[in-house]
């Protein structure tokens, strides 16, 4: 391990806003902060919106910055990452930004029914082999846990720069009849395009510098619905597959 993440990992544990639980925790059902982030990290009843696989926190940092009266959580299971955000959010001395960190998998130990009001997915693996399918952040699986935290019909937003993704995740929220708000290939050539949607990551603006399109969609999620996930999906678009991601990621 690298100098600097020795340092980063030292420092962040000094940060009140991050929360790392212990490894060994991972399995146990509840953290004590489930159902309590209100009152025991943000001292008010804003909502609270998830930025799962945040990285350097960029997208947390950029919504708190513009929504002060709702509350922000980056999750990743990378401290060095979460690190940059964190002290960016102290340093500015942000009362609404917090991070956590852990495995997505894990998010149901973490967060009450009905203690989520959006959900923020920005630019996670689109794990490209198909018996990696239910380990994509917004197949059918992983939407299944959010429906647990999410308030009824609450949103979910993926930005992407893989376009397998992108539709993989339309297919799903058609195929399942979830209500889309947006939906582009090509996010930034779009007329509705927004300052929150401007906010862009770090490996983002490379993809962006390397010529990568990035799309984005927007849906409701429903409360009680099972999900299924689009059928023969990766088989019909295997030449999607051998898209590269060269914007190699810093650990």
């Amino acid at each position: 391990m690298g100098k600097g993440k020795l340092e980063k990992f030292q420092e962040i544990e000094g940060f009140a806003n991050v929360v790392q639980p212990l490894v060994t925790a991972y399995s146990q059902t509840d953290h004590e902060l489930k159902g309590h982030w209100h009152e025991k990290m943000f001292g008010n009843n804003n909502p609270i919106v998830l930025e799962l696989g945040c990285g350097k926190g960029e997208y947390t940092v950029g919504l708190a910055r513009r929504f002060p009266n709702k509350n922000f959580i980056g999750v990743d299971i990378k401290g060095a990452r979460i690190w940059r955000g964190a002290k960016t959010s102290n340093e500015e001395q942000m009362k609404n930004v917090a991070f956590l960190r852990t495995r997505i998998e894990t998010i149901t130990s973490y967060f009450a029914e009905n203690e989520i009001s959006e959900i923020w997915v920005t630019f996670p693996d689109p794990q490209l082999k198909k018996r990696r399918e239910k380990k994509r952040l917004t197949s059918n699986v992983f939407l299944s846990l959010y429906q647990k935290l999410l308030v009824d019909n609450g949103l979910v937003n993926l930005k992407t720069d893989s376009q397998f993704l992108y539709l993989y995740t339309v297919a799903t929220a058609e195929c399942n009849g979830l209500e889309i708000d947006h939906k582009t290939a090509d996010l930034y050539s779009e007329p509705w395009l927004d300052d929150v949607l401007s906010i862009k990551t770090y490996y983002e603006q490379l993809h962006i510098d390397a010529g990568t399109k990035i799309s984005y969609l927007s849906f409701h999620l429903p409360k009680n619905q099972p999900l299924i996930a689009p059928d023969g999906f990766d088989d019909e678009h295997q030449d999607l597959k051998d898209e590269s991601r060269e914007v190699a990621e810093e650990e």
